[in-house]
């Protein structure tokens, strides 16, 4: 980490972001492996371990998504006390979140958050408008929907495949590939969840003066992906829970094809740099799968619930950023 310049409230900001890097990877550690532990392919704790060192693999791929949150969202220079507030408020939604089993988006609490610190600290005309609905709002909406699409395909092309073949010879075969389907998303998860924290911090490096113009340091994503690796070892039983078992009653051919389908999608926008929803696509994707056998083996009343949280998510947070950059403004003054 360079050392010239670096102020108090410059480690308090880093300090966050790995706070929420760390929480995100627990918050989200379900994304990954919910289905192949409800399937019973694998043991909770041996999918974590999996999970927790294929996010970090995957954070180290790339920096394009932390590119976008950190200089497409909110122009001019973002005081650090705002970027420290946005990333209290998005803490904040995600404990809660996860305090009650519903998989909600860190993604959608980051941007909503960061959105309402850039508005409380540079006005509503700070906002890239434009980058805001074409690479954010955009593909968070679009994703769940291409993910629901390509999972309830892929699962009905598998059936039409395997449909003749018994349980007893299907089974083994899915239990096997579906190792590889959760190892894929869960390196797709890091390549897009933990960039997310990279570009706050380099954001902060920036208001700094620490960095002339934005790339994200070495230091940076080795941090990022780092505390998201040790996050998702931490675990997310409640939200496993949810999608795991509640969502639809999953086999191990419905597993791999819903990681499949997500992992494919996130990886695919993680290359263009669009900070998805992870949970959503996801999520998402378990309804595909679910789907393709019968729509009423979905449980349609626990999706209503995680959609009110979806839809909540970036106008709370949104207020949270904005509240907590005017709060922290008052008490420094």
């Amino acid at each position: 980490m360079p050392s010239a310049g670096v102020t108090p409230a410059l480690v308090l900001l880093i300090a966050l972001a790995v706070l929420f890097d760390f929480i995100n990877g627990f918050h989200d550690t379900a994304n990954a492996i919910a289905t192949v532990v409800s399937t019973r392919v694998l043991r909770p704790w041996v999918a974590i371990a999996m999970a927790a060192v294929l996010n970090f693999v995957g954070a180290m791929s790339g920096t394009e998504v932390a590119r976008t949150v950190g200089s497409g969202i909110v122009g001019g220079s973002v005081p650090l006390v705002a970027i420290t507030a946005a990333l209290a408020g998005a803490i904040a939604w995600n404990l809660l979140t996860w305090y009650f089993g519903i998989p909600s988006s860190s993604s959608h609490a980051l941007i909503g958050s960061l959105l309402g610190a850039g508005i409380a600290s540079l006005g509503i005309g700070s906002v890239h408008w434009n980058v805001l609905v074409e690479k954010v709002a955009m593909p968070l909406l679009l994703s769940p929907a291409v993910g629901f699409v390509f999972a309830l395909l892929l699962m009905r092309f598998l059936i039409r495949v395997f449909g003749s073949m018994s349980p007893s010879r299907v089974g083994p075969i899915f239990r096997r590939t579906q190792i590889v389907s959760a190892a894929f998303m869960a390196f797709s998860h890091g390549s897009n969840d933990a960039q997310k924290t990279m570009g706050i911090i380099t954001l902060g490096l920036v208001s700094a003066g620490l960095l002339p113009t934005f790339h994200v340091p070495t230091w940076v994503i080795g941090l990022s992906a780092a505390a998201m690796g040790a996050g998702t070892l931490a675990g997310g039983r409640r939200i496993i829970h949810t999608m795991g078992t509640r969502l639809a009653h999953l086999e191990p051919i419905h597993g791999f094809a819903a990681e499949t389908a997500a992992a494919t999608v996130i990886q695919a926008a993680s290359r263009f740099g669009y900070p998805l929803s992870t949970t959503h696509v996801i999520s998402s994707s378990i309804l595909g799968a679910g789907a393709a056998r019968r729509m009423n083996a979905v449980r349609w009343g626990v999706v209503r619930t995680m959609a009110g949280a979806w839809v909540l998510t970036i106008p709370v947070t949104a207020a949270l950023g904005f509240a907590a950059t005017l709060v922290a403004r008052a008490v420094l003054r």
